[in-house]
């Protein structure tokens, strides 16, 4: 049998829970929650009945929700005993409350009201991801969810997060609340915010480094096989060989060859200001990503940046061939229009995505032997220009 405390303690615990707490706030059939006390053993009937007394009483003193009783006989017993079976919290609010513990409480409070105050579509983030909040002031939070519906795709055009203007925050505001920031993206765009880290996302001068992943094509170009390195660090060295492949996807590295003169630089997003390095300027790029317009994005701002650059497995023609069982929707267009940078077949294919109801193609869709085809046909006429 449980004791008021032991189910206090046991809801306490159920409130750090993601899933129970989601389900229990945003699931109206969930209630009324019945949470079994159990039943006196006969032995302590038997031989202790002050402890059943005890907890009888207990059960008698709660106040919140309602506790359902059941006539129990016992084999010593004269008459059936009347003992408490269940404990049925009928609202959020009685789950809280019959915690008895302040700082969940609090959180429940602090909640609710950020759930009155932010769009419909930031509450299941916000009752799932209790510490991306918690121990931040509400109103920050609720200036975090304004500031997150405002910010685009691109919108800080290679300045620094904390020099953005015309948001209404003070200069550290995307530093104290970037995770949080990201997140509330995430929402809005389909992930693409972590994807692609939120200074490349925002196309914004990341001050904190953003990684990338490092490969030699080449046995020998580089004394690793393998290195994660920061596009600060980028734009500051000079790469061995005369060829830079940039890769949208990290995940698209074991499609990749050996071919010479090659530097593979994956996982970049929006990230690409380090393209305009002029220790990259005399190279050979070429640029890989999905096709989708996210991935025409970054091929246009790569093309901006670097000046020349040669777009690989990314045509009309290419995509139509393969969308069949592969192509899905893309849920969160980066723009509805062909951003400035693109060939005119390019801005053809970004236009007839947008058009197609599945218009998002992700590179590991693309057969490896034919990324092998389209790699040496680079190397060769970037050999013999």
């Amino acid at each position: 049998m449980k004791s008021p405390e032991d189910l206090r303690q046991r809801l306490i615990q159920l409130w750090l829970k993601p899933g129970v707490r989601s389900k229990q706030l945003r699931n109206p059939a969930s209630w009324p929650w019945e949470l079994n006390i159990g039943k006196p053993p006969p032995r302590c009937f038997n031989t202790r009945i002050s402890e059943v007394q005890r907890h009888v009483e207990a059960w008698r003193a709660v106040k919140v929700g309602k506790v359902e009783w059941s006539r129990v006989s016992y084999r010593n017993g004269a008459d059936t005993i009347l003992v408490p079976s269940k404990w049925c919290l009928r609202t959020p609010s009685e789950w809280v409350a019959a915690t008895e513990d302040r700082p969940t409480i609090e959180e429940f409070e602090a909640l609710g009201y950020l759930v009155e105050h932010v769009p419909k579509h930031f509450h299941t983030l916000l009752i799932q991801r209790r510490l991306l909040w918690k121990g931040k002031p509400s109103e920050e939070v609720l200036q975090a969810a304004v500031l997150a519906s405002q910010l685009t795709p691109g919108c800080a055009k290679g300045q620094p997060l904390r020099l953005l203007s015309g948001y209404g925050v003070d200069t550290k505001f995307f530093e104290r609340n970037e995770l949080l920031l990201r997140k509330f993206l995430d929402v809005l765009f389909e992930g693409e915010a972590s994807e692609q880290s939120l200074c490349g996302f925002l196309d914004a001068y990341d001050e904190t480094n953003h990684w990338v992943l490092v490969v030699p094509l080449e046995d020998g170009l580089l004394p690793f096989k393998r290195q994660r390195v920061t596009t600060s660090e980028l734009a500051q060295v000079e790469l061995p060989g005369c060829r830079l492949l940039v890769v949208e996807n990290e995940k698209s590295y074991h499609q990749l060859l050996d071919v010479p003169g090659t530097v593979a630089v994956l996982g970049c997003g929006l990230d690409l200001a380090w393209l305009d390095s002029p220790k990259h300027r005399e190279k050979a790029v070429a640029y890989w990503g999905d096709m989708d317009t996210w991935g025409l994005r970054m091929l246009a701002r790569a093309r901006v940046k670097h000046g020349k650059v040669t777009s690989m497995l990314m045509s009309k023609a290419l995509f139509d061939e393969y969308k069949r069982g592969s192509a899905v929707r893309e849920l969160v267009r980066a723009q509805d229009t062909a951003p400035p940078g693109l060939t005119a077949s390019e801005s053809e294919l970004f236009c007839h995505l947008v058009k197609s109801s599945k218009g998002r193609l992700e590179q590991e869709f693309i057969p490896r032997q034919l990324v092998h085809k389209a790699l040496q046909a680079w190397v060769s006429s970037s050999s013999n220009p």
